[in-house]
């Protein structure tokens, strides 16, 4: 997803640039259990107990529950990260290109993905929040 603001504002409000662009990557690449090895170790589980010793199920519904509260929790937290991004559209920044040099530029637009936010400075694509020192 790609956040870009109107051309006759010179800075964006995020209820401008964000209109229509819900949704949200609720699993990143980490090392950490994911959503979706948690569900196939869940069915794992189920499919080799005995039905004649079955498994608590407090603790069924209570590892159901963390996984739901984890996955709001990321899902929070890349909201947050979006809307931050988005506020910087517009405003000069300086940061430490992928290279390692030193820039400044005024922030063209935000990009989401899998892997994290990153924004467009003056053409130069992929630049992380983290790599940001300073704002004007």
């Amino acid at each position: 997803m790609t956040i870009t603001p109107a051309a006759a504002t010179p800075a964006a409000t995020p209820a401008e640039s964000s209109s229509g662009t819900t949704g949200s990557s609720a699993s990143g690449t980490s090392s950490i259990l994911g959503e979706n090895e948690f569900l196939k170790l869940m069915v794992a589980q189920l499919q080799a107990q005995n039905p004649l010793e079955p498994g608590n199920s407090n603790e069924f519904v209570n590892e159901l529950a963390q996984l739901t509260q984890t996955e709001q929790t990321t899902n929070l937290a890349n909201a947050s990260e979006l809307s931050g991004a988005v506020q910087l559209i517009g405003h000069k920044v300086a940061y430490n290109s992928p290279s390692g040099v030193s820039a400044t530029g005024t922030v063209q637009s935000v990009q989401s993905s899998a892997s994290g936010t990153t924004v467009t400075v003056e053409g130069v694509t992929g630049i992380t929040l983290s790599s940001i020192t300073e704002v004007e």
